[in-house]
C-alpha cells in the first residue's frame, strides 16, 4: 500500500453517516480528528481523514499515531510464532521460562493490604498471559485497590516503568501478590509485557529485534516502531487532554505535553503499551489476521493459530470488566477481545467479532461473519472504549455490515 494514501475500492454504500458523526465529535471538542476506515475482505471501501480543515489538525495516512494497547495484538501474534514452533504449550507454567515467577504470593479474597497473602494453588500459565487471567495488575486501572496501590508502592507506576527493561519489570513483578488464583478471573495488567519477555527469553533477541525480522519487515511496516527518529517527527500527532478525563462528553481539549523524545529505542520496549505506527501499516497487520495469516507474500501465523487466539481462554463464567466501562458479553482469547452477543443497536453478525483498542484512541475490529474490518484512530488521553469508538463501530455495522 501506498505510505501516503488510502485509495478506496467504489462501493454502493454511503458511509458519509460516519464521517458525519465523528465531524460532531470533532466540533465539540471531544476528540481532536479522527482517522475513520472500513474494510470489506481485504479491500478498504471506505477511508477518510477527518479534523480541522487544515495539516495540523488533521491526521494524514502516514501520520505516526501511539498505538498504545492496540500494541498487545502485535505481541501476542509473535509469541504465538514461537508458540508455533514449539518454544512454548500454551498450559505451560510461566516459570518454567521466567524462574522469577516461582512460588506467587496471592491476596487473600478480603485482604487490606499487600501482606494479607497466601501460596498460589496454582501456578500462571502462558495462556493466561495472554488472556490477562494470570492474576497480575496494572496499577492504574484500580488505583485504590490493595493490589495497584502496592504495584504503585514498587514503583510501577506509568512513568516509573519507563527506566526498567522488560527483565526487570518482570523481577519486580513477581515479588508482588497477585490479585487472584491464577484463571479464576480478569484483570487488565502488564501481563503482555510479561509476554513480550517471554519472546526475548525463547527467541534469543530483544523484541523490538524480533518483531521487525519477524511481523513489521514482512509485512512493510515501515513506520512502525517503539519509537519515533528525528526524520519522522513532523509526522508524530500531538495528543489531546480532555477538559475532563472522567467524563468523555465534556467538550474542551489541549496539548497533552509530549514524552521525552530519545534518539533511539527506549529501555523499556512496552509489548503492552509501546508501539507507534500509522495506519496505513497498521492495515496490513489486520490484513494478514483476516486473511488467514498470509499477506504481502509472507506467512506469519498459520490459520490454525488464529483460530486457537480467537478462541474463549476465560473459566466459565469469567468475562472481561473494567471498573469504569461496561463491556458485556465480552471474553479474551490469546490477544483479543471477543465479542459473545451483539451490543445494543449492532447486528446479528457481529457476533464473533474480534477486537482491542488503545488507550489513546485507537481502535480496531475484525469481523468474520460480516466480512468487515472498522477502524477509527485519534489521540486523546484516555480514549479506550470512547462513545466515539462505539458510535463509529454501530454506524458502520449499520451501513455495511
Amino acid at each position: 500500500m501506498n505510505q501516503n494514501q488510502l485509495d478506496a475500492v467504489p462501493t454502493e454504500l454511503d458511509f458519509s453517516p460516519v464521517h458525519e458523526r465523528m465531524q460532531w465529535y470533532i466540533d465539540e471538542q471531544l476528540i481532536p480528528y479522527c482517522t475513520s476506515v472500513v474494510i470489506r475482505g481485504t479491500d478498504v471501501i471506505d477511508a477518510v481523514h477527518l479534523g480541522g480543515g487544515t495539516a495540523e489538525t488533521t491526521a494524514a495516512a502516514d501520520s505516526i499515531f501511539r498505538m498504545h494497547s492496540c500494541t498487545k495484538m502485535a505481541t501476542s501474534v509473535v509469541a504465538m510464532m514461537l508458540w508455533e514452533e514449539g518454544r512454548f504449550a500454551l498450559d505451560d507454567p510461566v516459570e518454567k521460562h521466567l524462574p522469577e515467577f516461582a512460588d506467587m504470593l496471592v491476596l487473600e479474597p478480603d485482604a487490606s493490604s499487600a501482606d494479607d497473602t497466601r501460596p498460589a494453588t496454582e501456578p500462571m500459565r502462558i495462556n493466561q498471559l495472554l488472556s490477562h487471567s494470570a492474576g497480575l495488575s496494572y496499577g492504574f486501572i484500580e488505583p485504590n485497590s490493595v493490589v495497584d496501590t502496592a504495584y504503585n508502592a514498587a514503583g510501577l507506576t506509568l512513568g516509573g516503568i519507563q527506566a526498567l527493561t522488560l527483565e526487570e519489570l518482570c523481577a519486580k513483578l513477581a515479588e508482588l501478590p497477585l490479585a487472584y488464583e491464577p484463571g479464576t478471573s480478569w484483570r487488565y495488567s502488564f501481563a503482555t509485557d510479561v509476554t513480550a519477555r517471554l519472546v526475548e527469553v525463547l527467541s534469543g533477541q530483544r523484541l523490538d529485534e524480533f518483531m521487525k525480522e519477524r511481523l513489521f519487515g514482512p509485512l512493510g511496516m515501515v513506520d512502525t516502531d517503539f519509537w519515533v527518529p528525528a526524520s519522522k517527527r513532523d509526522r508524530f500527532l500531538t495528543m489531546s487532554l480532555p477538559a475532563d478525563p472522567m467524563d468523555p462528553m465534556t467538550p474542551g481539549l489541549s496539548p497533552m505535553p509530549m514524552e521525552p523524545e530519545t534518539d533511539g529505542p527506549p529501555r523499556f520496549l512496552a509489548g503492552g503499551g509501546g508501539l507507534m505506527s500509522t495506519v496505513v501499516d497498521y492495515i496490513e497487520f489486520v490484513r494478514m489476521l483476516v486473511s488467514g495469516g498470509e499477506w504481502n507474500g509472507h506467512r506469519i501465523l498459520k490459520s490454525e493459530t488464529l483460530d486457537v487466539m480467537r478462541t474463549n481462554q476465560l473459566a466459565e463464567g469469567v468475562g472481561v470488566q473494567f471498573p469504569m466501562w461496561s463491556m458485556p458479553d465480552t471474553t479474551f482469547g490469546l490477544g483479543f477481545a471477543l465479542k459473545e452477543a451483539p451490543a445494543r443497536g449492532e447486528p446479528a453478525v457481529a457476533n464473533g467479532e474480534y477486537h482491542w483498542g488503545g488507550m489513546a484512541g485507537t481502535h480496531f475490529w475484525m469481523a468474520p461473519q460480516a466480512n468487515l474490518i472498522g477502524i477509527s484512530m485519534t489521540q486523546r488521553m484516555p480514549g479506550f472504549w470512547h462513545p466515539f469508538s462505539r458510535d463509529h463501530k454501530r454506524l458502520v455495522y449499520e451501513i455495511a455490515g
